[in-house]
């Protein structure tokens, strides 16, 4: 279970179908990466999870269920879209509405520096718990130029999924 943008990997998926006896409710630990895979945030993403079906007890729920953990098992790609009205749709969209403090931060222009640089389009300091973790995030995401370890898919792909490679920050305007 998991959000559409949090996605396993093929080697995550296949170690799962052939294990025995894997726990009831097992979270995924994903490379948590923001607008493309040029800006890997940290490795902390672990809301998607794996649950063992058990009629009328199953439920979705995005919150932590359980201690265990399979660490290195896919990808979180937050506002990871083609198209800069997907940006505004978003920041506009319930769950972010509250963050767009000025209607300067919805400028097609602004949001296309601001993704380029792998700065926060809502100029928020880092959500984290620690003084020590807000510190180590400030500022832009350093930029990662490497293709190691993505989605084999998206390296198939390069094409279609131009936008998400590193190097190609600029979005398509429609």
């Amino acid at each position: 279970m998991s959000d559409v943008d949090e996605i396993p990997s093929m080697h995550t998926i296949n170690l799962l179908r052939w294990c025995d006896d894997t726990p009831s409710i097992l979270h995924l630990r994903l490379k948590n990466y923001l607008y493309s895979f040029e800006f890997l945030v940290d490795n902390n993403s672990w809301r998607a999870s794996i649950h063992r079906y058990q009629s009328g007890k199953t439920k979705y729920a995005h919150y932590r269920q359980s201690d265990d953990i399979l660490a290195d098992a896919g990808w979180h790609c937050s506002f990871c879209f083609r198209h800069v009205k997907e940006f505004i749709f978003k920041m506009k969209a319930y769950s972010h509405v509250d963050r767009v403090r000025f209607s300067h931060y919805l400028n097609p222009r602004r949001i296309q520096r601001v993704i380029c640089r792998g700065a926060d389009l809502f100029d928020m300091l880092p959500e984290e718990y620690t003084f020590k973790e807000i510190i180590g995030k400030m500022g832009p995401i350093p930029h990662s130029y490497s293709a190691v370890h993505l989605p084999a898919y998206l390296l198939q792909s390069p094409k279609e999924y131009k936008f998400l490679l590193p190097g190609n920050c600029i979005r398509e305007s429609g």
